[in-house]
């Protein structure tokens, strides 16, 4: 049972808040959606909620309280913005020195500030991963493709080098081929990643007809899993088969999965693989 009575969803974009309000709305659990104007999606306008834009973070919290929310969770992509350059209304002003202090220091540190001031107006912060538990990345292979022997080596390399740049804020996925690292993500973010991957020439890289090469997700080892764990749709899929890629591999219960089913049936039509790793397949302890 839930240890709160209504959940907020602060929704940015992306599928994800729509997901998880979509569930809610099917199990007749009680919800308010603080949709993020404009990055929010369209369709979380049929759902109960108020819009606000990024910078009125005081009417979005006051909003949620009249509403009798008593837990939030902060879902969707937003882009990375100076706080001074955004427009605030009072309680975004209150915001914005422990931002401004947290900024330098990187994404984490900054999503760790902004929960914190969720948490003095009397939230209590809860990861997705809380608000619906069958959304995290199950372990072993999800559809009709297993990694090779070969391919579960691409996937320990990949993992290893995702933890390294995680230590250091950078980012949650990596590409590796017969060993090889063909990319890392930074702030552009998985599908621009994979977009670079097929650019890159077919001497290192697999293509649609001769595949090579897996993409590996996972949480940073800094990273606060309540507000920014990794995510991966359709969308990834299609990236990874366009880019050449054998398959996709996430930790186990630490991603989050958009509409698992056609997840799946989507990596089945491509021939790719997706796969839930544990730090024991990757070789850690």
């Amino acid at each position: 049972m839930a240890s709160w009575s209504k959940l907020g969803i602060i929704a940015g974009g992306g599928e994800l808040p729509v997901v998880l309000a979509e569930h809610y709305a099917a199990t007749g659990r009680p919800y308010f959606v603080a949709r993020v104007t404009p990055y929010a999606d369209a369709a979380l306008e049929a759902h109960p909620g108020s819009s606000n834009g990024l910078g009125h973070m005081g009417a979005r919290m006051d909003a949620m309280r009249e509403a009798g929310c008593d837990a939030i969770v902060l879902l969707g992509q937003v882009p990375r913005q100076d706080p001074r350059n955004l427009d605030l209304d009072a309680g975004g002003m209150a915001m914005v020195p422990a931002l401004l202090a947290a900024a330098p220091k990187g994404d984490d540190a900054l999503l760790r500030a902004l929960l914190s001031e969720h948490e003095r107006a009397g939230f209590r912060v809860i990861g997705a991963d809380e608000a619906m538990s069958d959304l995290l990345a199950p372990p072993g292979a999800w559809g009709a493709v297993a990694p090779t022997p070969a391919q579960q080596r691409d996937i320990a390399r990949a993992a290893k080098v995702a933890a390294a740049i995680g230590s250091y804020d950078v980012g949650q996925g990596v590409v590796v081929c017969d060993g090889l690292v063909l990319a890392v993500e930074a702030q552009e973010g998985t599908d621009a990643m994979l977009r670079r991957v097929s650019d890159l020439p077919l001497s290192v890289r697999g293509t649609p007809d001769a595949r090579r090469g897996v993409l590996v997700k996972r949480p940073k080892p800094i990273q606060e899993r309540r507000i920014d764990m990794p995510t991966m749709g359709v969308r990834t899929v299609h990236g990874a088969a366009i880019a050449g890629l054998a398959g996709i591999a996430v930790e186990v219960g630490g991603a989050l999965v958009v509409r698992r089913d056609e997840v799946i049936a989507a990596a089945d039509r491509a021939g790719i693989f997706v796969f839930g790793f544990t730090p024991a397949d990757v070789g850690e302890a």
